[in-house]
């Protein structure tokens, strides 16, 4: 039940979330012990903040609810690949895992040859047309 696919749907929805408030449809989760600890979405059109990004604020949300600022034995969720911001972020957090939905060659971290911590897995193309789908539509939307 608690797969990879059943939490990306879920980070999804957050990313509809998103788009429904006109911001960037990115969502995100992070879990640990199969359990939602934060879920986040983009906010840097409402917040008026460049570093407001869905990654950022599950982050931020997780590292509270543990009481500290690293995320070992945790997994992200994201419906698109972190940006090198983000990727920095996650680096210093230790997370243990991250899951990509849908790959972001224009900013995304890997295309740039960046990695995270050493001991992150990651796993990309999770849900990866629906969440592929969700942000070319928003885009085409803005043109």
């Amino acid at each position: 039940m608690f797969t990879d696919d059943y939490f990306m749907k879920m980070a999804l929805q957050e990313a509809h979330a998103a788009k429904g408030k006109d911001e960037v449809p990115v969502g995100c989760l992070i879990v640990s012990n199969h359990r939602i600890i934060a879920r986040a979405h983009n906010l840097t059109e409402a917040l008026n903040d460049v570093t407001a990004h869905a990654e950022m604020q599950a982050i931020t949300a997780a590292a509270n609810f543990l009481g500290g600022k690293y995320l070992q034995n945790c997994t992200l969720y994201v419906t698109l690949e972190p940006c090198v911001m983000c990727a920095g972020a996650l680096n210093w957090s230790q997370i243990s895992k991250v899951v990509i939905g849908a790959r972001d060659p224009q900013r995304g971290f890997l295309n740039k040859n960046l990695s995270l911590h050493p001991k992150t897995q990651i796993v990309q193309g999770v849900l990866e047309e629906e969440c592929s789908a969700l942000i070319k539509a928003f885009f085409k939307e803005k043109r």
